[in-house]
């Protein structure tokens, strides 16, 4: 009976799987200078990489799209991106986004304690960092908070509206 079942299970698992994805121009296996943050003691450009998706799932009516560093010394990592209330109907973000102002979108509190994009800037010596790019779809057109709102109660927010994600990782170490 446990094998029927598992096969049962493994079978509408692959019926039902969505071919979400997430990718990006500018991501490649390591981070560049170009997304490294300005500050901290690291010398980067600080800008936000295009990313692009395609696939959402059906039910889908906004996205969210986070970046976050599980390997930060923090004990609870560290939140680069958060980005929501993106349109249905939009499927990228152009390099450079995250260091402007928009109207349509909400780029809310990163853990450097401001809005928009932060870049990558581990400590010099530690093993290098994952930076996790994740676009969220999410069964709601909006989440009702604002830019002030800090990452963990987005995040919330997120976890509880998710219809799918799609993740991208890259690294960087100094």
């Amino acid at each position: 009976m446990k094998k029927v079942l598992l096969s049962l299970g493994l079978c509408a698992s692959f019926l039902f799987a969505d071919n979400f994805t997430l990718s990006s121009s500018d991501l490649k296996g390591q981070l560049t200078n170009k997304e490294v943050f300005s500050g901290f003691g690291c010398s980067g450009e600080n800008i936000s990489p295009e990313l692009s998706w395609k696939d959402a799932p059906k039910g889908t009516k906004s996205f969210a799209v986070t970046v976050y560093d599980p390997d930060a010394p923090t004990g609870s990592g560290w939140w680069h991106w958060v980005v929501f209330d993106i349109s249905k109907d939009k499927f990228t973000l152009p390099s450079g986004f995250g260091n402007s102002e928009s109207k349509d979108v909400i780029q809310s509190m990163t853990d450097f304690g401001k809005t928009g994009f932060g870049g990558a800037c581990p400590p010099k010596g530690d093993k290098a960092h994952r930076y996790i790019f994740t676009v969220h779809a999410l069964d709601i057109e909006t989440i009702s908070l604002d830019k002030n709102s800090n990452p963990a109660l987005v995040g919330y927010y997120l976890n509880v509206h998710s219809l799918a994600k799609a993740s991208l990782i890259s690294y960087y170490g100094r």
